[in-house]
């Protein structure tokens, strides 16, 4: 495997009407109607609202070719098409729909024409029921990750223009009440709070595979009091989150030293983002090394065997899998200004994004793209691209 990181020239692929089309309107949980069967989506009224026709016109804010696509002329209309469930269950109950209403913008939100989206493992996790308690209700466009245009601002709405290219993590908290309008549509309405303006090195495609995975491994970093000197074992290293907490401790936190584990295939890559030691869990296990480290990021679920490569006294963080103390698990909170804090470091080229090579999947294959993220083994994030 080549260890060069993904360029900024996006790789762009012709989008196909998808094979799927359903004569519905997504509406608001007042109009929604009882869901029967295993492809039944909502048929209730269209919102009693309307938007001002809106003329899409990007401001300069990256320098990357793509920006243009996001530059045309076009009105916000009151229907969209995006990829929508209407029940819990496996990658089968996704569905396409050209008629799902365009969400309302609050007043501390903006709309956003999505460019690129991006798949997260909770994007599975949810559809798949794991925290119906504290979910949206259903029917659902899922997708967290983002990177746009914005064509709508709310009245609060303080800093962002119409025109700005820019990108993040739309739900603030993963598991509580994240949004029934996600970023697997054409757009999707997102505080404010919540966004930073798009590097203006990266096209739109690298920009959305980065926030949820950067908030959560810069989080995760935070809360082991990671700093200047300590050593990290980063476990699942070529996965999304992982690719980024090795650059992260590298070269934001000043890390002694950075050891991570992957496949055989993977191991170039390991070095390419900064890993002084990469281990091939294949033919070598990790807590058997007489080596010990100040944190561990386990990112893979593999908690008890984490725990037995840490230094006394050092911390364990798992982001899936049962927990063995002292380990601790966290559900991260997306916020904005992480963003605009590591976007210096994304400028720079000191941390750059890893976009799986079987992608960008374009908007007509978000089904498949589900399907290969739940194999595990993706490299890096899995973005779609282009939403048409």
């Amino acid at each position: 495997m080549k260890a060069t990181l993904p360029s900024t020239t996006p790789q762009l692929r012709t989008f196909t009407s998808p094979p799927l089309s359903f004569n519905r309107s997504f509406g608001f949980p007042e109009n929604r109607r009882k869901l029967s069967g295993t492809s039944s989506l909502l048929r209730g009224a269209p919102p009693s609202f309307s938007y001002v026709p809106l003329r899409v016109t990007a401001n300069s804010q990256s320098a990357a070719p793509a920006s243009t696509e996001a530059a045309k002329a076009t009105v916000v209309p009151s229907e969209m098409k995006a990829w929508v469930y209407g029940e819990y269950g496996g990658v089968d109950v996704l569905k396409f729909d050209e008629k799902v209403a365009v969400p309302r913008v609050k007043e501390d939100q903006v709309l956003i024409k999505v460019v690129a989206a991006a798949l997260n493992p909770v994007d599975g996790k949810r559809r798949q029921g794991k925290f119906k308690a504290t979910d949206s209700p259903l029917p659902t466009v899922p997708g967290y990750d983002v990177a746009g245009v914005v064509v709508k601002v709310g009245s609060q709405v303080k800093e962002l223009k119409e025109g700005d290219e820019v990108y993040g993590n739309i739900n603030e908290k993963a598991l509580e009440g994240p949004k029934q309008f996600g970023s697997l549509a054409e757009y999707t309405a997102v505080e404010e709070k919540l966004l930073a303006l798009k590097p203006k090195n990266l096209d739109f495609a690298q920009a959305a595979g980065l926030p949820l995975a950067f908030e959560t491994a810069y989080e995760g970093l935070e809360r082991t009091g990671f700093s200047a000197g300590k050593s990290i074992l980063v476990l699942n290293g070529a996965g999304g989150v992982g690719s980024l907490v090795i650059q992260l401790a590298k070269q934001v936190f000043g890390a002694s030293k950075v050891a991570a584990t992957s496949s055989t295939g993977k191991l170039e890559l390991l070095k390419s983002l900064g890993a002084d030691l990469a281990i091939d869990y294949t033919k070598e296990n990790f807590e058997d090394l007489p080596e010990k480290f100040d944190v561990v990021y386990d990112a893979i679920g593999q908690c008890d065997r984490a725990v037995k490569a840490v230094k006394e006294g050092g911390s364990v963080v798992a982001l899936t899998g049962a927990v063995t103390p002292p380990g601790f698990r966290f559900v991260v909170t997306s916020n904005g200004e992480v963003l605009k804090k590591l976007n210096p470091y994304l400028e720079s080229g000191k941390v750059k994004p890893v976009v799986d090579p079987k992608g960008p999947f374009p908007f007509a294959e978000v089904a498949e793209a589900f399907s290969y993220i739940e194999t595990n083994r993706a490299v890096g994030k899995v973005v779609i691209h282009p939403v048409p």
